[in-house]
């Protein structure tokens, strides 16, 4: 097992591993906004990284676009696909800003 494939370990997703999880992004924040959640799109992606945990982790150093304005922020996806509920996790903190958005589905 290579260094940056270690359980726990977190890497920087380039190539494949970056545009699934940019997907993965872009779907998420669509499910976000069906839901009870605020629409947002994800306009400037500027490191992206994954880790292996019980599922998987990915933080996104984003801006988000909400309509009106647009703000830089730290995304955080967890999905453990074989959970029929509750299997997907975001979390959103704005930088500056003390709270962040929790969701789960």
């Amino acid at each position: 097992m290579s260094a940056d494939h270690v359980l726990g370990g977190v890497s920087q997703l380039e190539g494949n591993a970056r545009k699934e999880a940019l997907k993965l992004l872009d779907d998420t924040l669509a499910q976000l906004a069906t839901n009870d959640g605020p629409s947002y799109k994800a306009v400037n992606v500027t490191s992206v990284t994954g880790q292996v945990v019980a599922g998987t982790l990915n933080t996104f150093e984003v801006e988000l676009d909400d309509g009106s304005s647009k703000r830089q922020c730290t995304v955080k996806i967890w999905t453990r696909p074989w959970l029929k509920k509750d299997g997907t996790n975001i979390t959103i903190k704005f930088a500056g800003e003390d709270g962040e958005l929790d969701r789960t589905w």
